[in-house]
């Protein structure tokens, strides 16, 4: 019996002993967890982190923001308008819409059409083997670029700017870092080393079977020819990506780039050269006359430099004007850069 009650008195004194400690610990509870990881929050969750530790993430996360700064301060701002990086952004949009006109076939189609052309008026022309024949040859081929360059040139950019918009493309290029001025111009000289490739491996094509027959006595003149070409189908280029860029729909750019060329190549040189025979004009009118279309400033460079096959039409016009063939050159230069100015202000302006 008395060794029960001690045993009794023992258990006791453990029970009073560990109300004066206090509870027991939970065995689920990590004894080395701190009395907030313990206790559930209003929430249903658990602290983790203590304020110290609080401290630490902190300071590393402005060390962090730190150091993206410094990098973005080493690699310039967004749009690389002060490290130099806006032209690489042209060269980006410009391979790209080169790449798409190469895929779309434009650059065959276009280097076939002025080719089969050429090559029919150089076989067919039935000049004789001459000099003279040489520049009878170079000035058909002057009045069939008059008609053909421009229209190609205008069917090849008229939906630069409004048909991107109408298959959304343009809304992505919009959506990206890159001024929309810069998207303009890169679209333009994509385009424009297309139609110049074609232009001088179409008409190139025809120059190679004349310098065969005529040898390489006017092989300045074809060269000539060559660039001037190039310098025409640029200028209606440009025209063709100012009107896309005004117009709300594809078919309004068709419509008035088909307008476009009737007033240049048609209308506008019959209208000059009935007021020109009808009334007494000063230089200076006949020759605002001549530079206010990329035809006539054509017409004056290579039929001027033909001597008497080109005695005609606007070539008497480039003698009695006085007008020298690098006004003319930087005059047709005017007409590639001023339409593209243009629409790179208006691009600005426009409401996707």
């Amino acid at each position: 019996m008395t060794d029960e009650y001690e045993r009794e008195g023992e258990g006791d004194g453990e029970y009073r002993h560990g109300h004066e400690q206090g509870p027991a610990a939970d065995p689920d509870v990590d004894p080395e967890a701190t009395s907030d990881d313990a206790v559930p929050r209003p929430d249903g969750g658990y602290g983790t982190v203590s304020p110290t530790e609080e401290a630490d993430v902190d300071l590393d996360l402005e060390g962090e923001t730190d150091a993206g700064t410094e990098t973005e301060t080493e690699t310039g701002p967004v749009d690389g308008l002060g490290s130099g990086k806006w032209y690489r952004q042209l060269l980006v949009v410009a391979e790209t819409e080169y790449r798409l006109a190469i895929r779309g076939r434009w650059a065959i189609a276009m280097t076939a059409i002025f080719a089969a052309f050429a090559l029919g008026l150089t076989t067919f022309s039935g000049s004789s083997v001459s000099p003279d024949g040489f520049e009878r040859t170079v000035a058909s081929l002057a009045v069939l670029a008059v008609y053909l360059v421009p229209l190609v040139a205008l069917a090849f950019s008229y939906d630069a700017v409004v048909g991107r918009e109408e298959s959304g493309w343009l809304h992505t290029l919009f959506a990206l870092p890159v001024d929309r001025a810069l998207i303009v111009v890169g679209t333009t000289v994509g385009r424009a080393v297309v139609f110049a490739s074609a232009a001088i491996i179409g008409f190139g094509a025809a120059g190679f079977f004349l310098l065969r027959e005529f040898g390489l006595a006017g092989f300045d003149a074809y060269a000539g020819f060559l660039l001037a070409t190039v310098g025409l189908g640029l200028a209606f280029l440009s025209v063709g990506v100012l009107v896309s860029t005004l117009v709300p729909e594809k078919t309004h750019a068709l419509g008035i780039s088909l307008l476009a060329w009737a007033w240049f190549v048609l209308v506008h040189d019959l209208i000059g050269l009935g007021v020109i025979a009808a009334l007494d004009l000063t230089d200076a009118a006949v020759s605002a006359m001549l530079l206010a279309n990329p035809t006539g400033i054509f017409r004056a460079l290579v039929l001027g430099s033909l001597g008497a096959a080109g005695d005609a039409g606007f070539a008497a016009v480039l003698t009695e004007s006085g007008l020298s063939t690098s006004v003319l050159a930087g005059a047709l230069l005017a007409w590639i850069v001023l339409p593209i100015a243009l629409a790179a202000v208006a691009v600005r302006r426009r409401r996707l």
